[in-house]
């Protein structure tokens, strides 16, 4: 059968980017993200007010961005994987953030979501892609006769692993993994490829 693999983006292949821009902001609040606040529609609203608060606007962000690499090793995993078989990346990061990290990581395709900006820069909401996108890609994958195996870190990964043939934790903070002791974890990218090499067996050899 063929198969598609699924990875979340930041916390698997690159650097949490709200981490990133909270070091260089001094803001700690911009610390948190989908491992620490289960809901995103809160998350979300509470770091645009922090951004209105402290004026700061997309390009600051952006900045940033273009500054940050994938994690050690992410290019090199990733690279194997697409010589084996079709990945795709379910984020919920932006389209305004992905493209100079694709860019590094050899353009991989990825579906996320977009950001509103209004005429002077300022971030003022965002879209999603569909509601639940990461779980309802999955089982239109599953519809079109794939196969899925995926990997994630946060609680917002946790409905595309378990609707996953196979689904896999990557460095999960301890508060998921006791909440969902059904999913493996892995640790390392050695770890993780191993997880996923039984149901890749035969493909792209």
């Amino acid at each position: 059968m063929l198969n598609v693999i699924t990875l979340d983006l930041e916390g698997v292949l690159v650097p949490e980017i709200w981490i990133e821009f909270s070091k260089i902001t001094n803001i700690p609040e911009l610390k948190l993200t989908t491992r620490d606040v289960p809901d995103y529609d809160v998350l979300m609203h509470k770091r645009i007010g922090l951004l209105k608060d402290h004026g700061l606007r997309l390009a600051d962000i952006q900045a940033v961005i273009r500054q940050m690499e994938p994690m050690e090793g992410a290019r090199e995993f990733l690279d194997a994987l697409r010589a084996r078989t079709q990945v795709v990346i379910l984020s919920d990061t932006f389209t305004q953030f992905a493209g100079p990290l694709m860019e590094k990581l050899g353009r991989p395709a990825i579906f996320c979501n977009t950001l509103n900006v209004d005429a002077h820069g300022a971030v003022t909401g965002y879209q999603l892609r569909q509601k639940d996108g990461k779980t309802k890609a999955v089982k239109a994958f599953h519809s079109m006769g794939l196969q899925v195996f995926a990997a994630g870190d946060s609680y917002n990964d946790t409905g595309m692993l378990q609707e996953a043939d196979a689904g896999f934790f990557f460095c999960p903070p301890e508060g998921i993994v006791t909440q969902f002791p059904q999913l493996p974890v892995t640790w390392n990218y050695t770890e993780l490829a191993a997880a996923f090499e039984p149901h890749l067996k035969g493909v792209g050899q």
